[in-house]
């Protein structure tokens, strides 16, 4: 059962979200510090040329590497897709989620970094330690952001969290060198966001009396949980700030929206929002995915993919017995070259984290798709999960030799 924030409404609720500062960037920095400053790139793997950014492969301790020796972006040819950049490159247009080929045209001159999610991790746990020592009722939600209950904390209700998200800020920079920036409101979802007000280093605090003044006159999109195509389609019917939105009566936006999305979209845009931070929570899924570097064929390169999605798998598997759960839908991702992505799912009798089990019922959802077109990226799915006991008579991991690389691919 999950952990929540209490309930008592003796005092005016503030929730806070944190958001660390292009947290993969800024890390890299502190490994580099003199690429301070510099449009720099965090994406794609590791390699020939990246070599020099370690001690053994210049001779020399990372901060006196010359900035000439690092790789730039310019003439990058492949696959690869941005994790993150500092703010110098984002001041060229470039972003996360954004092709490297395609942010190479923008700003050639960037540097490009491998990425190091094992540094990041570490770096992740320890801000984390940070502030639950000083606001133990955090919500982990992701590798660099949380929500924190400043309630009940000292400080906590001081120039409406102010006082204790400056508490918070200078803690994590002085352990870590990083910084970040929080927005503090009666709510999660105005403090996320709040927390995009002032970045970076920023300190936003927003009371329900501000959200004519700071809320209304944002775009729809600002809302967490409004995407590109809700976006759209709000749009088409003259709503492009949260102030329209609000401004359309509820029954309004069920009958054109959808029962449940009508009645949150309204909520939403009046700043309503009830959600508990919860401390504690168990996975819904776990999957495992990957982008090729070239498309690859289920005929022509059925070898290559077969060896892949096995080892989706299995790597699957073993996140689900390092983690202690089984679960019982198990399903596959494929997007094709022309960026069209599908999924297919099946649920098993018994809940399971066996590799072969996993890759005998991924194969059958496989047969439920179409494959004469070239595969850009494949992932394996498993859902439906529950805890199990960790020493159940299942619980070892299956050798390699248990998937067999036979079937569709």
């Amino acid at each position: 059962m999950a952990a929540v924030t209490a309930t008592d409404r003796s005092l005016p609720r503030r929730i806070a979200h944190l958001d660390m500062d292009a947290f993969y960037a800024s890390v890299e920095l502190l490994r580099y510090p003199q690429l301070q400053g510099l449009p720099v790139v965090i994406g794609g793997g590791r390699r020939a040329c990246d070599s020099v950014l370690t001690t053994e492969g210049s001779g020399l301790p990372l901060h006196e590497i010359p900035r000439s020796a690092f790789p730039l972006l310019q003439g990058y040819t492949g696959r690869g897709v941005i994790t993150t950049a500092t703010y110098a490159a984002r001041a060229f247009g470039v972003g996360s989620a954004m092709g490297l080929m395609k942010a190479a045209r923008l700003c050639p001159q960037a540097i490009l970094l491998p990425v190091d999610f094992d540094e990041y991790r570490r770096y992740s746990r320890r801000f984390k330690e940070i502030i639950t020592d000083i606001a133990p009722v955090m919500e982990d939600r992701g590798v660099d952001e949380v929500y924190i209950d400043f309630t009940h904390v000292p400080g906590g209700q001081r120039e409406g969290g102010r006082v204790l998200a400056r508490l918070i800020q200078k803690s994590i920079f002085d352990a870590t060198g990083l910084t970040c920036s929080i927005g503090v409101a009666p709510n999660k979802l105005l403090a996320k966001m709040a927390s995009e007000f002032h970045k970076p280093k920023g300190i936003s605090i927003v009371h329900e009396a501000d959200l004519q003044a700071l809320v209304w006159p944002l775009a729809c999109r600002k809302i967490n949980g409004i995407g590109p195509k809700a976006d759209e389609k709000l749009a088409r019917h003259g709503i492009h700030t949260i102030g329209e939105l609000a401004a359309r009566p509820r029954d309004w936006l069920v009958q054109h929206l959808g029962k449940a999305t009508g009645a949150w979209l309204h909520d939403a845009a009046w700043g309503r929002d009830e959600r508990p931070v919860v401390t504690e929570s168990e996975p819904v899924s776990m999957s495992r995915e990957t982008t090729f570097d070239r498309d690859l064929h289920a005929v022509h390169d059925r070898a290559e993919l077969g060896a892949i999605f096995t080892d989706l798998c299995q790597r699957v598997a073993q996140d689900l017995q390092r983690k202690g759960y089984v679960g019982r839908t198990i399903g596959i991702k494929l997007r094709y070259e022309d960026f069209r992505a599908v999924t297919r799912d099946q649920t098993i009798a018994e809940p399971t984290h066996d590799a072969a089990t996993i890759r005998r019922v991924a194969g059958l959802c496989l047969k439920r798709v179409p494959l004469q077109r070239r595969i850009r990226l494949l992932g394996v799915r498993v859902a439906s999960l529950v805890p199990v006991a960790p020493h159940s008579a299942d619980s070892m991991p299956p050798g390699r030799e248990q998937c067999s690389t036979l079937g569709l691919f």
